[in-house]
């Protein structure tokens, strides 16, 4: 997902598919099964990648990893959520 960079609160782009699953025999076997969660994302500046992330990410509870990920120019459709409400 997408988050507004001044108000980390509001999702401004939500995919329609995961971006991360389990495909992998490590990510499908372990402590719980079938299971991967992102733990800490890097953009790669350093690289003179702006639009290139590593994911960091645990596998089945058993052991890290890094997979890439690099943002496409255009985002493809996907659900964007309802505006935040004002509070009154």
């Amino acid at each position: 997902m997408v988050l507004s960079k001044n108000h980390p609160q509001v999702i401004q782009y939500r995919s329609t598919e995961p971006v991360l699953k389990p495909e992998l025999l490590k990510e499908r076997s372990g402590t719980i099964a079938n299971v991967v969660f992102p733990t800490g994302i890097d953009r790669r500046d350093d690289l003179g990648s702006p639009d290139r992330f590593d994911v960091y990410y645990g596998m089945a509870d058993t052991g890290l990893a890094v997979a890439r990920l690099d943002l496409p120019e255009f985002l493809p459709p996907g659900a964007i959520a309802d505006p935040p409400q004002a509070k009154i």
